[in-house]
């Protein structure tokens, strides 16, 4: 039987094209956002939303240089940072207008530097076509195999949609868009919080009733916003746990089964964090999580008492995950609270993958000492 023929070899990349000055201040002006790095020039037009600095933050840069704003202040921008960037990379500067846009007071030493078309000696791009896993295929059954270099590469971000099975159905479970999880799980949360309150103003509630009832002590139905809001704080504290602990633990090298497991809860979205289909938990697998919790309270606590902390919990994990979404895709206004949660959670996806734990909220990260620091920068003289 005669072998099968090789595979053709894949073409070679197009040579990087030349833009001049004009052009680039003409494409600015019709809204794209094109900037450069010396010469190498990348377009960020479907970036700026997401950018955790803002979007006007980007759009004031449009057509300039931004090699020193890499390095900061305000931020210094990370390896990843700079790898992500190259992700963008559309072509080349003209020399000539290169020149035209050179500062009179730069030094001949400067100009020649930035004028050099070379890539950031600090950046190592992800080459799809050359990488670990074949993009092709699901990645799933793949990453179990990378054994020790895993680690690596789960945390160097790419900007593309990843696909976990084969089969559709299944692959169509493990997708969700940000809206289905409000519209499952808000009307459960207002229909338990009803049958939870109608229940607590029957008055038969009381604590530690099991033990004794001499001292028990009864549960009116005015504290159930009171439960409500405990429930939502302790959401906030398993929200922590299972981030640092579970969607956080290091696979064994030679495990192939935790690895694969790994990257199904948390790796395929610290390898895409911009995977809108993959930044809220489907309602499938939730259900099963959500069960398990509802049956350690209804074990542990008296079952309106159980449910009413539950509801609290629950309403919890949906605004953590609205949250989370808004932190990736929204573009929150400078200064404001949900702006410095961007940055921060940002900094988690591309520098700080072993602190910043907390998504909803900071608070956690302080006593358990996982808080992202802050940069500094030394004053010039």
């Amino acid at each position: 039987m005669a072998a099968p023929p090789a595979p053709a070899p894949a073409p070679a990349p197009p040579a990087p094209r030349s833009f001049s000055g004009a052009e680039v201040r003409a494409r600015c002006a019709q809204g794209a956002c094109l900037v450069r790095c010396r010469r190498r020039l990348y377009d960020l037009t479907g970036f700026v939303r997401l950018h955790p600095g803002g979007e006007q933050l980007l759009r004031r840069r449009a057509g300039t240089d931004v090699s020193a704003a890499l390095d900061g202040p305000p931020h210094r921008h990370s390896a990843n940072a700079r790898r992500w960037l190259e992700q963008y990379y559309v072509g080349e500067l003209e020399p000539a207008a290169d020149a035209q846009n050179l500062l009179e007071e730069e030094k001949p030493a400067d100009v020649a530097a930035r004028t050099t078309s070379r890539m950031d000696p600090r950046c190592k791009t992800v080459d799809l076509d050359k990488d670990l896993v074949d993009w092709r295929k699901p990645l799933l059954w793949q990453v179990g195999y990378l054994g020790e270099k895993y680690d690596e590469w789960v945390h160097q971000p790419v900007d593309r949609p990843i696909r976990l099975f084969h089969s559709d159905f299944v692959e169509a479970l493990s997708k969700t868009a940000w809206y289905v999880v409000f519209l499952v799980w808000t009307p459960v949360v207002l229909y338990l919080s009803w049958v939870s309150y109608t229940s607590l103003a029957q008055g038969n509630t009381r604590l530690f009733s099991s033990f004794t009832t001499e001292y028990s002590i009864p549960v009116h139905k005015y504290y159930f916003p009171f439960i409500f809001l405990l429930g939502m704080f302790l959401w906030s504290l398993v929200e922590y746990l299972i981030h640092r602990f579970v969607f956080h633990m290091k696979p064994p090298a030679s495990n192939y089964y935790l690895i694969t497991l790994h990257f199904l809860l948390h790796g395929q979205h610290h390898k895409s964090p911009f995977d809108s289909s993959r930044l809220v938990f489907p309602p499938v697998p939730a259900s099963l999580v959500v069960g398990f919790f509802y049956g350690v309270l209804r074990l542990l606590l008296p079952e309106v008492l159980g449910l009413s902390l539950f509801v609290g919990g629950l309403c919890g994990y949906v605004v953590y995950d609205m949250m989370h979404y808004y932190l990736h895709y929204g573009s929150p206004k400078k200064g404001t609270y949900l702006y410095g949660l961007k940055a921060y959670h940002v900094k988690h996806h591309f520098e700080h993958q072993k602190s910043g734990f907390g998504i909803s909220t900071r608070f956690w990260d302080y006593p358990f000492r996982t808080l992202i620091p802050e940069e500094t920068f030394e004053k010039e003289d």
